[in-house]
C-alpha cells in the first residue's frame, strides 16, 4: 500500500479518535440529540445548510431523517434548504449568495424548529447569517464546524468543532457525528 494512503487514513483515525477520548464533544453529541428528538417530537422540523461538500452532508443528513436510517418507519420532517435551485439561484441573482439560508428560514421556519448549519471554517457567510435571522425567531441553531468554531460558535446554541483544520477530517467526521445523531433520534423516536 502506498505511503501516503496509509498518511490518510491515519489523520483521519487521528482525528476520529480526538473526538472518541473528549467527553465533552460526546456530551454536545448527545445534547443535539435530545433537541432534535425533542422537536420531532413537538412536530417541528430539523432543516440543514451548508455549501459545497458541506452542502452535500447536509442534504444526505436530512435524507437520513425523512427517509429512513435503520427502522422503517414514517418520515421525520427534514431538509436541506439548497434543494430548491430555481429559489436558490433567483434570490442568489435577486438579493446575494449570502442571503439564500436566512430569507428561507425567515419565510419557512418558525420557533422551535431546529437549523444545522455544516461550514468547515464556522465563517460562511451565508449561513452566519441564517443563523442570525434563526437567533431572532427562537430556532434552536447547531453548528457542525472546524476546530475554532470560526463566526458560528457564538450563534451556535449547540456547537459540534472538529479538533482540526484540515477540510477533507472534519468533513469526514462531520458524517460520522451526523450519522450518530440520526442513528441515535431514530431509536429514541421509534422504540421497538
Amino acid at each position: 500500500m502506498s505511503t501516503r494512503i496509509q498518511e490518510i487514513i491515519a489523520a483521519s483515525i487521528a482525528v476520529k479518535q480526538t473526538i472518541l477520548n473528549d467527553a465533552a464533544i460526546q456530551k454536545t453529541v448527545q445534547q443535539i440529540t435530545d433537541a432534535v428528538v425533542s422537536a420531532f417530537e413537538s412536530g417541528h422540523r430539523v432543516m440543514f445548510c451548508g455549501n459545497g461538500g458541506s452542502a452535500a452532508d447536509a442534504q444526505h443528513l436530512a435524507a437520513e431523517f425523512s427517509g429512513r436510517f435503520y427502522k422503517n418507519r414514517r418520515a421525520l420532517p427534514s431538509d436541506a434548504l439548497h434543494c430548491n435551485s430555481s429559489y436558490l439561484t433567483a434570490v442568489a441573482n435577486d438579493y446575494s449568495y449570502d442571503d439564500i439560508y436566512s430569507r428561507l428560514v425567515d419565510g419557512t421556519m418558525e420557533k422551535g424548529d431546529v437549523l444545522i448549519g455544516i461550514s468547515t471554517s464556522g465563517n460562511s457567510p451565508n449561513i452566519v447569517k441564517a443563523f442570525e435571522t434563526a437567533r431572532t425567531k427562537g430556532i434552536i441553531t447547531v453548528g457542525f464546524t472546524g476546530t475554532s468554531g470560526g463566526k458560528m460558535k457564538d450563534l451556535s446554541d449547540y456547537l459540534l468543532n472538529i479538533p482540526s483544520t484540515d477540510t477533507p477530517r472534519i468533513q469526514e467526521s462531520h458524517i460520522m457525528l451526523g450519522h450518530i445523531i440520526c442513528e441515535l433520534t431514530e431509536a429514541a423516536i421509534f422504540k421497538g
